[in-house]
């Protein structure tokens, strides 16, 4: 159905795809897999029409096509999921679903009632009900997930691209993704399935091909494929236990003490504490009110009450600045819009949150802001051409260890950390799982929020479970299994024998 055929593409000097051919077969879910700058996505998006390669062809059908613009990508009957939302914020979650096939009236006249039924119909494709006339700025960024699968799958397309499509849902949002997307098998629709989570991969696609460095290493049916090969192929070595093994042996002093927090319509009564050196994770469904107790901890939510102390002292609710100087650090969920600067460098990047230590008399130390920004770039293995590159450029995995760095060179004594390894490799992943294991291992405090149950029951040394904008449960780490933690998120009883 597809053959790529010799692709080559370099951005700015640096080549992202090199002498690439692969085809994949009609009707098959294809998985696509290597490390974050393997060029992964770009190929896709030569498929979609986003990018041109510098050359090579791709063949459809056995006819090479010149897909020069997505228009031209969505005529061929090619549509794509991607990896970073691209919506227009404050257009309404229609007006984005239709954009581009704008139903009219006599040919000229936007009909605004057919464009609200048009979009209902394909968010009811995918099962979500969503008011579809509100700003796509107010959904949460599973919604706007599911508001671009909808877009995608709309279209009726015959080829699909999947970029990274559950790097915001729930497990049962997912679920009914996979539902999905083995419907559109059945009915003939050619898949690329472009993910770093191996489950998925093994679940849904036929074959997997693998990416490294922009070059293509192999394919492998499903049932060839083992985790160990797939990496070995991605990284050239094997990853047999990427998970840190730290344990709750020697938790310190209380350092967070949180009691009775309440944010109306968002979270209600909720009481813990987080020792030091302990990574306390966070279970729940999407809109369970995890992230908001974190930004409200972080002093983002004005209309929180309750009491917060930090090291037996209280923490004043709604003071970002008392927060960060009493020792907080908060890794967002979204580092592209919440925690990073895109167009900045990575040493820019790195003091934004340390500029009051860095000046002397109201002016940057410079000299000191490159130096601290280097050495804890050289100590997180951050890859960037420069210290000046801007980190719009940098893979997900730099991206998110500049994010962690910008905490660690303030001295963070509580770390925050949000959905701290979405988006990125199993390379990556692991660095990014040791960097938390070792700052437990110094003492640091870490409250873990993360939509990965693996990750949360490898890394935490217990979990809190969250349900509905309450505190459902606590699971010790000897006794987490995925099916107790899922069912406290999902309030479904235990099974009886």
């Amino acid at each position: 159905m597809i053959a790529f055929d010799s692709i080559t593409k370099t951005f700015a000097g640096v080549t992202a795809l090199n002498n690439v051919s692969l085809s994949i077969e009609r009707g098959e879910c294809h998985g696509l897999m290597g490390e974050n700058g393997a060029g992964k996505s770009t190929l896709g998006k030569i498929l979609a029409g986003i990018y041109s390669p510098d050359s090579g062809t791709v063949n459809i059908d056995g006819k090479s096509q010149s897909i020069s613009s997505p228009r031209d990508a969505m005529r061929a009957g090619i549509g794509m999921v991607h990896q970073e939302l691209a919506f227009c914020p404050d257009l309404t979650v229609a007006e984005n679903l239709c954009m581009g096939i704008y139903p009219r009236k006599f040919g000229l006249f936007l009909d605004r009632k057919a464009m609200i039924a048009k979009a209902e119909k394909l968010l009811a494709q995918i099962d979500v009900s969503l008011d579809v006339c509100q700003c796509m700025r107010a959904l949460s960024t599973a919604q706007e997930q599911l508001v671009q699968i909808a877009a995608a799958v709309g279209t009726n397309a015959r080829i699909l691209i999947f970029d990274e499509p559950t790097s915001s849902l729930s497990e049962p949002e997912s679920q009914a993704l996979f539902g999905l997307i083995e419907r559109l098998r059945a009915r003939g629709v050619t898949m690329i399935y472009v993910s770093h989570r191996m489950p998925e991969v093994f679940r849904l696609c036929d074959r997997i091909s693998v990416l490294r460095d922009g070059k293509y290493v192999g394919t492998m049916t499903r049932a060839e494929a083992t985790q160990d090969a797939i990496v070995r192929m991605m990284i050239g070595r094997s990853v047999t236990d990427y998970f840190p093994q730290h344990l709750d042996s020697s938790a310190g002093d209380v350092m967070l003490r949180v009691r009775n927090l309440t944010s109306p319509g968002k979270f209600n009564d909720v009481s813990f504490d987080i020792r030091r050196g302990e990574i306390v994770g966070f279970a729940g469904l999407v809109g369970a009110g995890r992230s908001e107790i974190a930004t409200a901890i972080f002093g983002l939510d004005p209309s929180a009450s309750g009491s917060i102390e930090l090291n037996g002292k209280p923490l004043r609710l709604g003071s970002v600045r008392q927060a960060m100087s009493r020792g907080i650090g908060l890794v967002p969920e979204d580092r592209k819009r919440q925690g990073l600067v895109l167009g900045m460098s990575g040493r820019g990047n790195f003091s934004l949150a340390s500029l009051d230590r860095l000046s002397r008399m109201g002016l940057l130390d410079f000299a000191e802001e490159r130096r601290q920004a280097a050495d804890y770039f050289d100590r997180l293995r951050v890859k960037t051409p420069s210290l000046e590159a801007p980190v719009a450029g940098l893979s997900g995995g730099n991206q998110q260890k500049i994010a962690l760095a910008k905490w660690l060179g303030r001295g963070a004594k509580l770390l925050i950390v949000d959905e701290p390894t979405r988006g990125v490799d199993i390379g990556a992943k692991a660095a990014i799982h040791q960097i938390i294991d070792n700052l437990a291992r110094q003492g640091v405090a870490i409250m873990l929020i993360s939509s990965e149950l693996p990750e949360v029951l490898n890394l935490s040394t217990r979990i809190l479970v969250m349900r509905e904008g309450r505190l459902v449960g606590e699971v010790p780490r000897a006794q987490a299994t995925q099916e107790r933690v899922v069912r406290l998120m999902a309030n479904v009883a235990e099974a009886t024998s």
